[in-house]
């Protein structure tokens, strides 16, 4: 019987069905092997054109670099990646116990990097992960709005979609529309909004917002709400009012005492976190002041921190726990893996805990 003589296709989906070489790629591609090896280190020059039809390969062929993962391929356990900016954060620290949970649940194992806020340390985290054929890989927390970041993220979500794995954002925007990732978001803007709606609605109009660093997704969604709800009250906006810095204790504290040592010209504070909300508590109360007879407080997370502050402090609560639940069990589900699967983006609700530091004034 006469053999159907393969075709250049046939060899293409027999490369796809075994294990593709770095070889591989780079003749699928086009190019060198050294300008593969580059792409994958992610830390050498490559043109932008050179760059892209690489990672269209390395999709397409569903290359893994790491050949110690590719040996391990057959092994049932599956990680899920979490991947956060600082493990003392306490809103992290209740996201990263909801994922923990949930994976061992399902029988995953749950690993943890952290970026210290490094958007190349989270790529390079993500791009190793990918290697190591984590089952997904979940980040959470804001980022700074950057283009070239949000085209290598793009970029790294179809690899790992390509390798079987899934991309969750937990807490940040989206990336561009069609990218294979699944987005678990709360009402960030929202809540600042609600929040800032109550203090004003408590006769207040002079009121200190304490963001987050300029380009920081989290404290720009808080800073849009913070600005709605002053034009929804008629108030107009003063940029004189907004002081950028961290989420830290320190820089509440920083940014609060360097407006005490000046005239005081508000009579409340809004903290994008609650960390930095117990900075301002602790400025306030340096300078002789009382909370909320002398200066009202306010924060964001609605971490345990806000009721043990005295008095209680009023908070905007996210279901970090849940959030972090959520994102493991979406990773876990194997739907994503269908040609045809459309993206998931998912958006918890927030609300505000009224509690003891808002004074009524008039």
């Amino acid at each position: 019987m006469a053999r159907t003589p393969r075709t250049a296709d046939d060899g293409a989906v027999s490369r796809r069905k075994s294990a593709a070489t770095l070889g591989d790629v780079a003749a699928h591609a086009g190019v060198s092997p050294a300008t593969v090896s580059r792409v994958l280190a992610g830390n050498y020059p490559v043109s932008r054109s050179a760059r892209q039809r690489v990672l269209r390969s390395i999709r397409e062929l569903n290359y893994v670099a790491n050949t110690h993962a590719r040996a391990l391929a057959g092994v049932q356990t599956k990680t899920i990646a979490f991947v956060l900016a600082d493990v003392r954060g306490p809103s992290f620290a209740e996201a990263a116990h909801g994922v923990e949970q949930e994976a061992a649940r399902l029988g995953w194992l749950c690993l943890i990097g952290t970026t210290q806020g490094d958007p190349d340390r989270e790529l390079a985290i993500v791009r190793l992960m990918r290697e190591q054929r984590a089952g997904a890989v979940v980040l959470i927390g804001g980022v700074a709005d950057a283009d070239d970041y949000d085209e290598q993220m793009t970029e790294l979500a179809h690899s790992l979609r390509a390798a079987g794995s899934l991309l969750v954002l937990c807490g940040r925007p989206p990336l561009a529309k069609g990218v294979p990732a699944a987005v678990i978001g709360y009402e960030n803007e929202e809540g600042a909004y609600a929040i800032t709606s109550h203090v004003l609605a408590q006769g207040h109009r002079r009121i200190l917002f304490l963001a987050g660093e300029e380009r920081h997704t989290t404290s720009m969604g808080r800073l849009a709400g913070y600005r709605r709800a002053l034009a929804t009250f008629g108030v107009e906006f003063d940029p004189e009012l907004v002081e950028h810095g961290v989420f830290t204790r320190a820089a509440g504290y920083q940014l609060t005492k360097k407006r005490l040592a000046g005239p005081r010209d508000f009579t409340a504070v809004f903290a994008a976190t609650d960390v930095m909300a117990a900075g301002v508590y602790v400025a306030v109360t340096e300078a002789g002041l009382r909370v909320p007879q002398d200066i009202s407080i306010v924060g964001y997370d609605d971490i345990e921190l806000a009721q043990d502050l005295r008095p209680r402090m009023t908070s905007v609560h996210v279901p970090y726990e849940e959030l972090g639940r959520l994102a493991a069990k979406v990773a876990a589900d194997e739907d994503h893996q269908r040609d045809d699967w459309p993206g998931l983006q998912v958006t918890l609700p927030t609300h505000v805990v009224v509690r003891d530091s808002v004074a009524r004034l008039g």
